[in-house]
């Protein structure tokens, strides 16, 4: 299934950072470059699985319950040798615990790019509507980040480009 010296155990990789951090840009990369070597990968990111539960809020619980649903998903594909690169701001500590106690092999990718460069990048505008009030329960600002105490892998963007990053988690595969 893999080559070029990459496992052949499939993996959920979950990428997690406030909005803007890099983590959707970086997973992409790193399951562009997998997908290059024939490891069998599907990609989860936030925005594109939200359009599809269209009436999935952003209060505490049904954060939870939404990350629940994608980690048994991200869980099945995983049992049925599947790579799943996931990429969602997934704030809470509870709710990423709970998805790694769905998969066999979980490598939590913490992006921890400071909340000051998130909103220097932000080309949503996403940050200013919740400064101003306009956006309720907006991770960072009205709403906490619970960062990862013991993450497998945690990357700053602010000082690296998307190929470091995708470099950094890709030698963590190879060497585990």
């Amino acid at each position: 299934m893999a080559k070029h010296g990459m496992t052949t155990r499939p993996a959920v990789l979950w990428f997690t950072g406030l909005s803007g951090s890099g983590k959707s840009t970086i997973a992409d990369e790193v399951a562009r470059e997998l997908a290059l070597r024939n490891v069998d990968v599907e990609r989860l990111d936030g925005d594109s699985i939200r359009s599809l539960f269209p009436g999935t809020g952003f209060t505490r619980a049904e954060r939870e319950d939404h990350l629940k649903r994608v980690g048994h998903i991200a869980a099945l594909l995983e049992k049925h040798g599947v790579t799943v690169i996931a990429s969602f701001v997934s704030p809470y500590a509870d709710s990423r615990r709970a998805v790694r106690n769905m998969c066999r092999n979980f490598i939590e990718v913490h992006v921890s790019t400071p909340l000051e460069e998130c909103e220097r990048r932000d080309v949503k505008g996403l940050y200013g509507r919740a400064r101003r009030g306009e956006l309720k329960n907006f991770t960072g600002i009205d709403d906490p980040y619970e960062a990862p105490r013991n993450p497998e892998i945690t990357l700053d963007t602010t000082g690296m480009t998307v190929n470091q990053a995708a470099r950094l988690v890709l030698d963590y595969l190879s060497g585990h």
